[in-house]
Protein backbone atom coordinates (compact mmCIF):
# COMPACT_ATOMS: atom_id res chain seq x y z
CA UNK A 1 0.00 0.00 0.00
CA UNK A 2 1.37 3.15 -1.09
CA UNK A 3 3.24 5.35 1.73
CA UNK A 4 2.00 9.12 0.69
CA UNK A 5 -1.02 10.13 2.50
CA UNK A 6 -4.39 11.74 0.62
CA UNK A 7 -3.72 15.09 1.33
CA UNK A 8 -7.30 16.92 2.30
CA UNK A 9 -6.38 18.65 -1.11
CA UNK A 10 -6.97 15.78 -3.34
CA UNK A 11 -5.50 17.35 -6.32
CA UNK A 12 -2.73 17.07 -4.62
CA UNK A 13 -2.31 13.65 -3.92
CA UNK A 14 -1.85 12.00 -7.81
CA UNK A 15 -5.76 10.96 -7.56
CA UNK A 16 -5.95 10.16 -11.42
CA UNK A 17 -2.50 8.40 -11.91
CA UNK A 18 -2.97 6.14 -9.35
CA UNK A 19 -6.50 5.03 -10.90
CA UNK A 20 -5.07 4.84 -14.47
CA UNK A 21 -2.49 2.63 -12.60
CA UNK A 22 -4.60 0.42 -11.18
CA UNK A 23 -7.51 0.25 -13.82
CA UNK A 24 -4.61 -0.12 -16.76
CA UNK A 25 -3.95 -4.02 -16.59
CA UNK A 26 -7.45 -4.90 -15.89
CA UNK A 27 -9.65 -5.74 -18.98
CA UNK A 28 -12.89 -3.96 -20.23
CA UNK A 29 -15.70 -6.10 -18.61
CA UNK A 30 -13.48 -6.18 -15.65
CA UNK A 31 -16.57 -7.55 -12.84
CA UNK A 32 -16.65 -5.72 -9.23
CA UNK A 33 -14.46 -8.34 -7.50
CA UNK A 34 -11.77 -7.52 -10.05
CA UNK A 35 -11.66 -4.08 -10.40
CA UNK A 36 -11.93 -3.74 -6.37
CA UNK A 37 -8.85 -6.13 -6.05
CA UNK A 38 -6.76 -4.04 -8.27
CA UNK A 39 -7.88 -0.75 -6.69
CA UNK A 40 -7.30 -2.55 -3.08
CA UNK A 41 -3.96 -3.66 -4.40
CA UNK A 42 -3.27 -0.38 -5.43
CA UNK A 43 -4.07 1.51 -2.34
CA UNK A 44 -6.89 3.50 -3.89
CA UNK A 45 -9.77 2.11 -1.76
CA UNK A 46 -7.51 3.18 1.63
CA UNK A 47 -7.34 6.59 0.11
CA UNK A 48 -10.62 7.21 -0.20
CA UNK A 49 -11.40 7.06 4.09
CA UNK A 50 -7.20 8.03 5.13
CA UNK A 51 -6.89 10.22 7.95
CA UNK A 52 -10.71 10.60 8.39
CA UNK A 53 -13.11 9.55 11.65
CA UNK A 54 -14.57 5.71 11.04
CA UNK A 55 -17.13 5.86 8.54
CA UNK A 56 -16.41 9.33 6.55
CA UNK A 57 -14.97 9.90 3.51
CA UNK A 58 -12.97 11.86 1.37
CA UNK A 59 -16.05 12.69 -1.65
CA UNK A 60 -13.92 14.20 -4.48
CA UNK A 61 -11.51 11.18 -4.68
CA UNK A 62 -14.59 8.94 -4.82
CA UNK A 63 -16.08 10.88 -7.56
CA UNK A 64 -12.84 10.12 -9.56
CA UNK A 65 -12.82 6.21 -8.93
CA UNK A 66 -16.31 5.97 -9.69
CA UNK A 67 -15.63 8.34 -13.04
CA UNK A 68 -12.71 6.01 -13.80
CA UNK A 69 -14.72 2.84 -13.74
CA UNK A 70 -17.70 4.47 -15.19
CA UNK A 71 -15.39 5.38 -17.99
CA UNK A 72 -14.62 1.74 -18.67
CA UNK A 73 -18.82 1.49 -19.45
CA UNK A 74 -19.59 -1.64 -17.08
CA UNK A 75 -22.44 -0.28 -15.33
CA UNK A 76 -22.43 -3.12 -12.72
CA UNK A 77 -19.27 -2.66 -11.62
CA UNK A 78 -20.02 0.92 -11.02
CA UNK A 79 -22.99 -0.05 -9.08
CA UNK A 80 -21.25 -2.47 -7.26
CA UNK A 81 -18.70 -0.05 -6.24
CA UNK A 82 -20.78 2.78 -5.35
CA UNK A 83 -22.79 0.43 -2.61
CA UNK A 84 -19.44 -1.36 -1.26
CA UNK A 85 -17.71 2.30 -1.53
CA UNK A 86 -19.86 4.42 -0.34
CA UNK A 87 -22.05 2.88 2.47
CA UNK A 88 -21.19 -0.89 2.87
CA UNK A 89 -17.54 -0.18 3.96
CA UNK A 90 -18.23 2.80 5.44
CA UNK A 91 -20.89 1.59 8.13
CA UNK A 92 -18.82 -2.05 8.76
CA UNK A 93 -16.12 0.84 9.77
CA UNK A 94 -18.40 2.56 12.45
CA UNK A 95 -18.92 -1.15 14.13
CA UNK A 96 -15.49 -2.39 13.62
CA UNK A 97 -14.33 -1.09 16.95
CA UNK A 98 -16.86 -3.53 18.71
CA UNK A 99 -16.71 -6.35 16.47
CA UNK A 100 -13.44 -8.23 15.81
CA UNK A 101 -15.04 -10.26 12.63
CA UNK A 102 -16.08 -6.43 11.59
CA UNK A 103 -12.58 -5.88 11.91
CA UNK A 104 -11.26 -8.33 9.96
CA UNK A 105 -13.49 -7.82 6.97
CA UNK A 106 -12.84 -4.51 7.51
CA UNK A 107 -9.27 -4.59 6.55
CA UNK A 108 -10.02 -7.25 3.71
CA UNK A 109 -12.38 -5.44 2.26
CA UNK A 110 -9.77 -1.99 2.34
CA UNK A 111 -7.71 -4.29 1.23
CA UNK A 112 -9.56 -5.63 -1.84
CA UNK A 113 -9.60 -9.05 -0.94
CA UNK A 114 -13.08 -9.43 -0.80
CA UNK A 115 -16.45 -7.77 -1.62
CA UNK A 116 -19.02 -6.37 1.09
CA UNK A 117 -22.61 -6.65 0.13
CA UNK A 118 -25.49 -4.52 1.83
CA UNK A 119 -28.74 -6.14 2.57
CA UNK A 120 -31.82 -3.81 3.23
CA UNK A 121 -34.33 -4.23 1.02
CA UNK A 122 -36.57 -6.92 2.23
CA UNK A 123 -38.87 -9.59 0.34
CA UNK A 124 -41.66 -8.42 1.20
CA UNK A 125 -41.12 -4.82 1.99
CA UNK A 126 -39.27 -3.12 -0.79
CA UNK A 127 -38.01 0.33 0.35
CA UNK A 128 -40.00 0.57 3.55
CA UNK A 129 -37.45 -0.58 6.16
CA UNK A 130 -39.55 -0.43 8.98
CA UNK A 131 -42.19 -3.46 7.65
CA UNK A 132 -39.12 -5.60 6.94
CA UNK A 133 -39.39 -9.23 8.00
CA UNK A 134 -35.85 -10.26 8.39
CA UNK A 135 -35.53 -11.28 11.99
CA UNK A 136 -32.72 -11.39 14.48
CA UNK A 137 -32.81 -13.50 17.80
CA UNK A 138 -30.14 -12.01 19.88
CA UNK A 139 -29.27 -14.50 22.53
CA UNK A 140 -26.32 -13.65 25.49
CA UNK A 141 -23.72 -15.41 23.51
CA UNK A 142 -25.21 -16.20 19.56
CA UNK A 143 -27.66 -14.32 17.51
CA UNK A 144 -30.32 -16.25 14.62
CA UNK A 145 -31.35 -15.04 11.42
CA UNK A 146 -34.23 -15.66 9.48
CA UNK A 147 -35.38 -13.78 6.29
CA UNK A 148 -35.02 -13.17 2.41
CA UNK A 149 -33.11 -9.95 0.77
CA UNK A 150 -34.01 -9.02 -2.45
CA UNK A 151 -31.55 -7.72 -5.30
CA UNK A 152 -28.55 -7.51 -2.95
CA UNK A 153 -25.72 -5.61 -5.01
CA UNK A 154 -22.61 -8.17 -4.94
CA UNK A 155 -24.32 -10.68 -3.14
CA UNK A 156 -22.83 -13.38 -5.77
CA UNK A 157 -19.30 -12.50 -5.10
CA UNK A 158 -19.30 -10.88 -1.74
CA UNK A 159 -17.57 -12.41 0.80
CA UNK A 160 -20.10 -11.44 3.50
CA UNK A 161 -23.18 -9.20 3.70
CA UNK A 162 -24.69 -6.63 5.94
CA UNK A 163 -27.66 -7.27 6.83
CA UNK A 164 -30.81 -4.89 8.53
CA UNK A 165 -32.66 -7.07 10.54
CA UNK A 166 -35.07 -6.63 13.37
CA UNK A 167 -34.65 -7.54 16.85
CA UNK A 168 -37.94 -6.58 17.89
CA UNK A 169 -41.58 -6.47 17.07
CA UNK A 170 -43.44 -3.03 15.61
CA UNK A 171 -42.01 0.10 13.08
CA UNK A 172 -40.23 1.93 15.75
CA UNK A 173 -37.07 3.34 14.36
CA UNK A 174 -35.28 1.52 17.10
CA UNK A 175 -36.03 -1.88 16.43
CA UNK A 176 -33.68 -3.02 13.44
CA UNK A 177 -30.16 -4.08 13.81
CA UNK A 178 -27.23 -4.97 11.21
CA UNK A 179 -25.48 -8.37 11.46
CA UNK A 180 -22.39 -9.11 9.42
CA UNK A 181 -23.31 -12.10 7.87
CA UNK A 182 -20.66 -14.62 5.92
CA UNK A 183 -22.07 -15.67 2.92
CA UNK A 184 -20.50 -19.46 3.46
CA UNK A 185 -22.62 -19.72 6.41
CA UNK A 186 -25.06 -22.99 7.14
CA UNK A 187 -28.17 -21.63 6.48
CA UNK A 188 -27.79 -18.91 4.28
CA UNK A 189 -28.39 -19.48 -0.07
CA UNK A 190 -27.72 -17.46 -2.50
CA UNK A 191 -29.69 -16.80 -6.35
CA UNK A 192 -28.98 -15.46 -8.98
CA UNK A 193 -31.28 -12.35 -10.10
CA UNK A 194 -32.76 -13.43 -13.58
CA UNK A 195 -31.74 -10.51 -15.26
CA UNK A 196 -29.76 -9.34 -18.27
CA UNK A 197 -28.86 -6.10 -16.94
CA UNK A 198 -26.19 -4.54 -14.69
CA UNK A 199 -23.23 -7.10 -15.95
CA UNK A 200 -20.68 -7.29 -13.20
CA UNK A 201 -22.71 -6.38 -10.22
CA UNK A 202 -22.92 -10.26 -8.57
CA UNK A 203 -26.97 -9.60 -8.09
CA UNK A 204 -28.88 -11.57 -5.93
CA UNK A 205 -31.15 -12.67 -3.83
CA UNK A 206 -30.41 -13.78 -0.27
CA UNK A 207 -31.90 -16.43 1.90
CA UNK A 208 -31.34 -16.59 5.75
CA UNK A 209 -33.01 -19.72 6.76
CA UNK A 210 -31.93 -20.23 10.83
CA UNK A 211 -28.03 -18.82 10.27
CA UNK A 212 -26.70 -18.76 13.69
CA UNK A 213 -23.65 -17.02 14.67
CA UNK A 214 -21.27 -15.43 17.92
CA UNK A 215 -23.02 -12.37 18.80
CA UNK A 216 -19.84 -10.66 18.36
CA UNK A 217 -21.41 -10.53 14.36
CA UNK A 218 -23.38 -7.39 15.65
CA UNK A 219 -22.65 -4.22 13.83
CA UNK A 220 -23.73 -1.18 15.90
CA UNK A 221 -25.47 -0.93 19.19
CA UNK A 222 -28.96 -3.11 18.85
CA UNK A 223 -31.88 -0.53 17.49
CA UNK A 224 -29.00 1.41 16.03
CA UNK A 225 -29.89 0.12 12.29
CA UNK A 226 -31.76 2.41 10.63
CA UNK A 227 -29.85 5.80 11.98
CA UNK A 228 -26.67 4.44 10.48
CA UNK A 229 -28.38 3.46 7.74
CA UNK A 230 -29.88 7.30 7.23
CA UNK A 231 -26.50 8.54 7.61
CA UNK A 232 -24.60 6.24 5.29
CA UNK A 233 -27.64 5.81 2.66
CA UNK A 234 -26.58 10.11 2.56
CA UNK A 235 -23.54 9.41 1.06
CA UNK A 236 -24.42 6.74 -1.26
CA UNK A 237 -26.68 9.04 -2.61
CA UNK A 238 -23.87 11.42 -3.04
CA UNK A 239 -22.14 8.84 -5.04
CA UNK A 240 -24.56 8.38 -6.96
CA UNK A 241 -25.03 11.37 -8.00
CA UNK A 242 -21.55 11.69 -8.90
CA UNK A 243 -21.66 8.12 -11.16
CA UNK A 244 -24.75 10.20 -12.61
CA UNK A 245 -22.65 13.21 -13.55
CA UNK A 246 -20.06 10.74 -15.48
CA UNK A 247 -22.56 8.82 -17.49
CA UNK A 248 -24.98 11.84 -18.55
CA UNK A 249 -21.14 13.21 -20.03
CA UNK A 250 -19.80 10.52 -22.04
CA UNK A 251 -23.67 9.96 -23.62
CA UNK A 252 -23.29 13.35 -24.52
CA UNK A 253 -20.08 13.42 -25.88
CA UNK A 254 -20.50 9.98 -27.93
CA UNK A 255 -24.14 11.37 -29.26
CA UNK A 256 -22.14 14.02 -30.19
CA UNK A 257 -19.61 12.39 -32.10
CA UNK A 258 -21.90 9.72 -33.57
CA UNK A 259 -24.23 12.51 -35.18
CA UNK A 260 -20.75 14.26 -36.48
CA UNK A 261 -20.68 11.18 -38.81
CA UNK A 262 -23.69 11.28 -39.94
CA UNK A 263 -24.95 13.68 -42.89
CA UNK A 264 -28.42 14.96 -43.81
CA UNK A 265 -27.67 16.91 -47.35
CA UNK A 266 -24.28 17.03 -46.94
CA UNK A 267 -23.92 18.50 -43.61
CA UNK A 268 -23.68 16.72 -40.73
CA UNK A 269 -26.37 15.98 -37.84
CA UNK A 270 -24.49 17.00 -35.24
CA UNK A 271 -24.79 20.70 -36.86
CA UNK A 272 -28.78 20.81 -37.01
CA UNK A 273 -30.25 23.44 -34.72
CA UNK A 274 -32.59 20.96 -33.38
CA UNK A 275 -29.85 18.36 -32.86
CA UNK A 276 -27.29 21.58 -31.11
CA UNK A 277 -30.01 23.05 -29.06
CA UNK A 278 -31.38 19.64 -27.53
CA UNK A 279 -27.57 18.59 -26.51
CA UNK A 280 -27.12 21.92 -24.93
CA UNK A 281 -30.25 21.69 -23.02
CA UNK A 282 -28.97 18.17 -21.66
CA UNK A 283 -25.39 19.90 -21.13
CA UNK A 284 -26.85 22.83 -19.50
CA UNK A 285 -29.14 20.22 -17.11
CA UNK A 286 -25.54 18.05 -16.08
CA UNK A 287 -23.82 20.98 -15.55
CA UNK A 288 -26.48 21.92 -13.31
CA UNK A 289 -26.35 18.42 -11.35
CA UNK A 290 -22.27 19.07 -10.94
CA UNK A 291 -23.10 22.75 -9.27
CA UNK A 292 -24.77 21.02 -7.04
CA UNK A 293 -22.66 18.37 -6.46
CA UNK A 294 -20.05 20.73 -5.97
CA UNK A 295 -22.09 23.25 -3.97
CA UNK A 296 -23.38 19.95 -1.49
CA UNK A 297 -20.25 17.36 -1.26
CA UNK A 298 -18.74 18.46 1.84
CA UNK A 299 -22.58 18.67 3.96
CA UNK A 300 -23.11 15.26 2.37
CA UNK A 301 -19.98 13.82 3.23
CA UNK A 302 -18.92 15.58 6.66
CA UNK A 303 -22.24 16.71 7.98
CA UNK A 304 -24.93 13.69 6.78
CA UNK A 305 -26.86 16.28 5.40
CA UNK A 306 -30.14 14.28 4.47
CA UNK A 307 -32.10 16.85 2.92
CA UNK A 308 -28.91 17.49 0.80
CA UNK A 309 -28.96 14.10 -0.04
CA UNK A 310 -32.35 13.93 -0.85
CA UNK A 311 -32.00 16.96 -3.05
CA UNK A 312 -29.16 15.60 -4.99
CA UNK A 313 -30.56 12.33 -5.33
CA UNK A 314 -33.91 13.59 -6.84
CA UNK A 315 -31.75 16.16 -9.57
CA UNK A 316 -29.53 13.24 -10.52
CA UNK A 317 -32.76 10.73 -11.30
CA UNK A 318 -34.55 13.16 -13.08
CA UNK A 319 -31.18 14.73 -15.14
CA UNK A 320 -29.98 11.48 -15.99
CA UNK A 321 -33.88 9.91 -17.22
CA UNK A 322 -33.92 12.93 -19.57
CA UNK A 323 -30.47 13.09 -21.05
CA UNK A 324 -30.74 9.33 -21.82
CA UNK A 325 -34.22 9.78 -23.47
CA UNK A 326 -32.72 12.57 -25.67
CA UNK A 327 -29.53 10.90 -26.29
CA UNK A 328 -31.48 7.37 -27.30
CA UNK A 329 -33.95 9.16 -29.61
CA UNK A 330 -30.81 11.05 -31.06
CA UNK A 331 -29.01 8.25 -31.76
CA UNK A 332 -32.37 6.33 -33.41
CA UNK A 333 -31.79 2.69 -34.75
CA UNK A 334 -28.28 2.48 -33.75
CA UNK A 335 -28.82 2.57 -30.14
CA UNK A 336 -30.19 -0.51 -30.22
CA UNK A 337 -26.89 -2.20 -30.62
CA UNK A 338 -24.91 -4.63 -28.77
CA UNK A 339 -24.58 -2.27 -25.37
CA UNK A 340 -26.01 0.69 -26.91
CA UNK A 341 -27.54 3.45 -25.48
CA UNK A 342 -31.24 2.04 -24.76
CA UNK A 343 -29.90 -1.17 -23.10
CA UNK A 344 -27.78 1.70 -20.75
CA UNK A 345 -31.25 3.73 -20.67
CA UNK A 346 -32.66 0.40 -18.98
CA UNK A 347 -30.07 0.30 -16.50
CA UNK A 348 -30.31 4.35 -15.82
CA UNK A 349 -33.42 3.70 -14.10
CA UNK A 350 -31.65 2.96 -11.12
CA UNK A 351 -30.90 6.36 -10.46
CA UNK A 352 -34.57 7.03 -9.90
CA UNK A 353 -35.20 3.63 -7.53
CA UNK A 354 -32.05 2.44 -6.28
CA UNK A 355 -30.99 4.27 -2.61
CA UNK A 356 -34.38 5.45 -2.54
CA UNK A 357 -37.01 6.48 -5.17
CA UNK A 358 -37.14 9.98 -6.90
CA UNK A 359 -40.54 9.84 -5.18
CA UNK A 360 -39.52 9.43 -1.45
CA UNK A 361 -36.91 11.43 -2.00
CA UNK A 362 -38.82 14.30 -3.44
CA UNK A 363 -40.91 13.66 0.11
CA UNK A 364 -37.72 14.42 2.07
CA UNK A 365 -36.94 17.85 0.49
CA UNK A 366 -40.81 18.43 0.39
CA UNK A 367 -40.35 18.22 4.16
CA UNK A 368 -37.80 20.55 4.53
CA UNK A 369 -39.03 23.19 1.69
CA UNK A 370 -38.71 26.31 3.49
CA UNK A 371 -35.09 25.42 5.19
CA UNK A 372 -34.21 24.40 0.99
CA UNK A 373 -36.10 27.86 -0.36
CA UNK A 374 -34.38 29.93 2.47
CA UNK A 375 -30.78 28.83 0.97
CA UNK A 376 -31.92 30.32 -2.49
CA UNK A 377 -32.19 33.67 -1.33
CA UNK A 378 -29.46 35.97 -2.26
Amino acid sequence: MPDTPLLLDPAAADVDGLLADALAALPDDADARRTAAALGAAGALARLYAGLPAGRLHPVPLRKLLAAAEARGRQGTVLALCVQLASALPLLAEGAARSAPAARTLSAVTAGEELLALAATDESAGSDLTALTTEVDLGEDTLTLRGTKRWVTSALTAGHALVLARHREGRHFTSFTWVLVPLSAPGVTVRAVETELFEGAGLGHIELAGVTLPRDHLVGRPGMGLALFARHIATERLASAAWAIALCRRVLADTERRLAGRTVDGEPLSRSPLVRHRLAGCAVEVSALHALWTQLHERIATDRDGTAAALLKAASGTTVEHVLAVCGQLQGADGFGTDGVQRLRAESQVFGIGGGTTEVVLGTVADRLDAVLDELAP
